[in-house]
């Protein structure tokens, strides 16, 4: 890689316009660099070939008859417009913002969105310089100390969520615990609605919950992973972080939308256990395909900040967003951010929302690795045996899956998965 392309940091948007696809995409590197609506004094020739936003491609995708979004002009004078959609790249020099997460956002996903010259706008994905790595600590844990804490080795970690979502005491929670521990579960969440509500304050959920966790630690040797969800303002998360581990926990849960960039990594610096981030929210960048942000590139913020494991959704959600989105995501979170030795920032993704026995064989096969957590809430929760049921369905269905073997086919010898099938149909 030449030294000019290392030292840029550069990002791929898809555009539609009814303006000259060069001019419209100048006028979108100029407002996020050195330009403005009109000339000013000091944007000398010199200072735009040093400083400006340069546009490395464009190529074009397609037309439209009418505009995917309101609010975008035509050109004067035009009484049939095209609306060209395009892909192209942009690039900045780093000088421009420094290794810093907070302006890289602001400079590839700024005001660009709200140009008048176009009626789409996406950033699609993001390519930094190996200052970034330098800047940022990136995952602590990643998969492999996700691995060691959980004591799974091979195979996905089999996870649930704690259902309902609210409502529950620490007491109860707890209980629920009991049962998802002693049917050998791998990993509980909390809820991202769930942090420290009056009927469910945070410390005592985190007390009820760790005792029963290390009870059936002391007994069986296996801790299970909690994801206690943290979020809060920033000193509120760092308190919780260190309840979480001085009680004996493994992870703290985070919603990255609501806590953002700088604090998830103000979290990350202090942290000393996983981080597990939820995307809620996620659906405002991500529905329409005319604008927002592609996962593929946001899910690069967070894992350059220091997050461990990252929510993909599943196969055949409830939720809108394809099978194809999903394994993209999922196959981007397993791989480097940077070229090289050392750290890549992977992390390991998160299927879930309506996930049940069902997804497995698909989820091995399309992914290609077990590198991941697999966490059903009423796809486990509802099982007709029961929790402890819900979570043996669900480990034999990835043994199935692993083996090559048809869930039908296994669910003869394991009544558990059989049920499961039964219950949750095609």
């Amino acid at each position: 890689m030449s030294a000019d392309r290392s030292s840029r940091v550069r990002a791929i948007y898809e555009v539609e316009t009814s303006f000259p696809l060069e001019d419209a995409i100048a006028v979108m590197a100029g407002e996020q660099s050195s330009g403005t609506f009109l000339a000013v004094p000091g944007e000398t020739p010199e200072l735009k070939q040093k400083y400006g936003a340069r546009i490395e491609w464009i190529r074009e995708v397609g037309t439209r008859d009418a505009p995917s979004l309101p609010g975008a002009r035509t050109p004067k004078g035009l009484a049939q417009p095209v609306w060209r959609r395009a892909q192209t790249e942009l690039s900045w020099p780093i000088d421009n913002l420094g290794a810093s997460v907070p302006n890289l956002l602001a400079t590839v996903a700024g005001n660009l969105f709200e140009l008048q010259q176009f009626s789409a706008l996406r950033l699609l994905d993001i390519t930094l310089p190996d200052c970034f790595r330098a800047a940022y600590p990136g995952p602590q844990f990643g998969v492999g100390g996700t691995r060691r804490l959980s004591g799974v080795e091979t195979g996905p970690l089999i996870g649930t969520i704690v259902k309902p979502s609210v409502g529950l005491s620490p007491e109860q929670t707890a209980s629920l615990v009991d049962e998802l521990a002693a049917g050998g579960i791998d990993f509980v969440k909390d809820d991202e609605l769930q942090c420290d509500g009056p009927h469910c304050p945070f410390s005592d959920r985190v007390e009820a919950v760790m005792r029963v966790i290390r009870n059936h630690a002391e007994r069986t040797g296996k801790k299970v992973m909690y994801a206690f969800n943290v979020t809060g303002e920033i000193e509120q998360m760092v308190r919780r972080h260190d309840l979480v581990e001085k009680q004996g926990g493994t992870c703290v849960m985070v919603s990255l939308n609501s806590v953002g960039l700088a604090g998830v990594e103000y979290l990350r610096r202090h942290c000393r256990l996983p981080i597990h981030a939820h995307r809620n929210g996620w659906g405002l960048m991500q529905r329409s395909p005319d604008i927002g942000i592609d996962y593929v590139a946001f899910q690069k913020f967070w894992r350059l900040l220091g997050v461990d494991h990252m929510h993909v959704n599943g196969l055949r959600n409830k939720f809108c967003e394809s099978d194809e989105s999903v394994l993209r995501s999922a196959r981007a979170c397993l791989t480097p951010m940077f070229d090289g030795a050392g750290r890549g920032c992977e992390v390991m993704p998160v299927f879930s929302s309506g996930q049940t026995v069902r997804q497995a064989p698909d989820t091995w096969r399309e992914l290609g690795s077990a590198d991941l957590i697999y966490a059903a809430g009423g796809g486990l929760m509802a099982h007709p045996g029961g929790v402890a049921a819900g979570v043996r369905a669900m480990r034999q269905a990835w043994e199935a899956a692993m083996s090559g073997t048809d869930l039908e086919t296994h669910a003869r010898s394991h009544g558990e998965l059989r049920q499961a099938l039964e219950k949750y149909s095609a």
